[in-house]
């Protein structure tokens, strides 16, 4: 049965799901936009948007400063996260609550026909 679980399992087991949000995370803070799977792009989604909401925090609150950045070190890789607890990548989101992301649906991949998507971050 399948109650109560939530998230996609993208046809990997849990550590290798992990590897795969934490190198799309990377590439999309990095880049800006990737194109990648829909259930890929829609899953990212949910995780970016929780960092991004880390992010702000710990620039805003002193208190809880040093672990918002500690959280968001180890959720992604060091180049990656630098750039986003920078203060300019922050601060293209300090007028907004959330939705930092959007999903743009393309064609579908001509080998295997898997729908695919761009994600990238709305300005």
């Amino acid at each position: 049965m399948h109650h109560r679980n939530k998230g996609r399992i993208l046809g990997r087991e849990r550590n290798q799901r992990k590897a795969l949000i934490k190198g799309l995370l990377a590439s999309l803070i990095l880049h800006g936009r990737i194109m990648t799977t829909e259930a890929k792009a829609k899953e990212t989604k949910n995780f970016i948007d929780q960092l991004v909401n880390k992010a702000k925090k710990a620039k805003q609150d002193d208190g809880r400063q040093l672990s918002m950045v500690r959280m968001v070190r180890e959720r992604l890789p060091k180049d990656a996260a630098d750039k986003m607890l920078s203060e300019d990548f922050v601060s293209r989101f300090s007028g907004r609550e959330s939705g930092y992301t959007r999903v743009i649906k393309v064609e579908a991949r001509k080998g295997d026909g898997a729908r695919r998507a761009i994600i990238e971050f709305v300005s």
